[in-house]
Parts: structure tokens; sequence; C-alpha cells
């Protein structure tokens, strides 16, 4: 493990943005669960990413969210705002509201839709990092944004000042291996089943969405492999396997997510925005099987 500070801590969880029943974000769950999330061992909190639905909320709710979480935990965890688009104007311009507001750093997905060359991959990142004064993640997850960040282009773009660290959903070990060997960037996995193995390869710990609903078994996993305890690290990544099952594989994280947090009793509505939609009952049936594995019991 790298002796130097770690930019925003080993665990974070990538929020989900709590609804009303009437679909208006509602601020004060978020605070709560922000709350709980960092009482439960978080060191950050990024908010309005993927599992955030950033891509159904107005900037004004984006930053509405940022606020509200800022205001829950204030000093006691990071807080890393989601403003990447495949706009990159309104990138910088939501980038540039969200260092107004005080957070502590930037979550900047690779751009979507778009499929732009690694040149322009690389302009995009730059022109939002060179526009803000805060340190930056970039969100590699070709699955999603249908292009993945070469390893070229990361090398280059871990050559700016702002550009700190990488939230890695690609799972190529050996592009990373490349990155990690030729760069001081940071990184995170971004899959909450690869945890260990990308710790064993240098990563720092994970950007998760099972994070939600085991938060203390992901930081004594974390803190097992910082330890040398891979034998300790390995019964828990074992042990958390059908949970991340539960909540990666059988609907979207963030359906998922709140749904077993309205189980846990944690979040009072699971309710999320079209497109998205609730598990179905089979979906349903599913995941409470994968969480019955884990030795779970639900309350509802």
């Amino acid at each position: 493990m790298p002796d130097a500070p770690i930019p925003f801590g080993r665990l974070l969880t990538a929020m989900v943005t709590p609804f009303t029943p009437d679909g208006e974000v509602d601020l004060d769950a978020a605070a709560a669960l922000a709350d709980r999330l960092v009482s439960d061992g978080c060191d950050g909190l990024v908010v309005t990413g993927t599992t955030g639905e950033t891509s159904t909320l107005t900037d004004e709710e984006n930053l509405a969210m940022f606020r509200a979480v800022k205001d829950a935990v204030g000093d006691r965890a990071s807080i890393i705002a989601g403003t990447g688009t495949n706009d990159t104007a309104h990138s910088i311009n939501l980038s540039r509201r969200a260092e107004e507001l005080g957070v502590d750093g930037l979550l900047i997905v690779t751009p979507y839709y778009n499929k732009p060359s690694q040149t322009g991959v690389q302009a995009h990142f730059t022109a939002i990092a060179d526009a803000v004064g805060l340190p930056i993640i970039a969100y590699d997850i070709p699955g999603r944004s249908s292009i993945p960040i070469a390893p070229e282009t990361m090398l280059r773009l871990a050559e700016h000042p702002r550009i700190v660290g990488v939230k890695d959903a690609k799972a190529d070990f050996a592009a990373a291996t490349r990155v990690l060997a030729g760069s001081d960037l940071t990184w995170w996995s971004g899959d909450d089943g690869l945890t260990l193995p990308w710790m064993s390869l240098g990563a720092v710990g994970v950007i998760g969405v099972t994070t939600h609903v085991a938060t203390t078994r992901f930081r004594e996993l974390i803190d097992a492999v910082v330890a040398g305890d891979l034998t300790t690290a390995t019964t828990i990544a074992y042990e958390l396997e059908p949970v991340i099952r539960a909540t990666m594989a059988r609907v979207q994280g963030a359906v998922a997510a709140k749904q077993i947090l309205a189980w846990q009793g944690v979040l009072a509505h699971a309710g999320v925005r079209l497109p998205l939609v609730p598990p179905t009952a089979d979906e349903t049936t599913l995941i409470r099987a994968d969480l019955a594995e884990a030795g779970w019991e639900l309350s509802a």
C-alpha cells in the first residue's frame, strides 16, 4: 500500500438519491443516509454519480444534493460531486457550481454516447480539470460510456495536477497495471466484487454500491488488506459475494440498493425515476434468495 496520503479515503459509497413518493428529491432522507454511511465507516461519498441517477436529475437537484450531503457530514468525510456529462461545457459549469458549494472533489465520467476519439476524451477531461481547482477522479466505465479510456490516454491525463485518481469499472487488469506502474494515480475498484483483487494490484479501496447495505463489512475487508491479513480479507470477500450479487447482478444497482435499504428500514421509499423501474416480483425473489444465502434476515 502506498505511504503517501490517500485522497478522499479508501471506502467510498456512490450514494443513491432518495425520492419522495411523488418523485421529488428527498434531501432529508439523503442527509440521513449520508450520516449513516459515514458513521458506519465510509471515508467519502460520491453524490449523484451513476447510482445517484444523475442522468435524470436537473442541475438544481444535483446541486441541492451536494449541499445537503455536505451539510450532513461536514468534515467527517470527503464529498465527491458527480458532475461529468457527455457535454464538456455543461460539465464545466456544473463542476464550477459544485466547487462553490465546498465539495472536496469531482467524479468525471468518460463522455458517453458521443463516442469521441481518445484525443477527444483527453481534451474533455483536461478542459474540466483546467476550469476548476478541485481534484478529479476519472471514471472509466466502458459498459455505460461505450468507450474505454486507453492506457496511453490515462497516462497523459495523469500528468495533469488535478486529475488524481481513477474509478475503474473496466476490469482490464493488464491495462491498469501499465497505468499504475507509470503514474501516481490513486485507483479505486468500481466493481464491488473486485475490491480484493484490485487492492492486491495496488488499488486503495472501492467506490461501491453494495457498500450502502454492507458498509461495515467492506470496511473490515479493506482494513484487513491494509493490515496484510489476506486470509480474513478473502473470507469476508466470499461472505459478501451473494450480497454483491443481490445488489449488482439482478437489477440495476440503484434499483437494488434502494430496495434493500428500504427492507433494512433505512429508506422509507425505494422509488426510482424512469426509465428505471422497481424490481419485478421475480427479480425481488432472486434478490431475497441471494441475501438469504448470505444469512441475512430482512424485516419486510
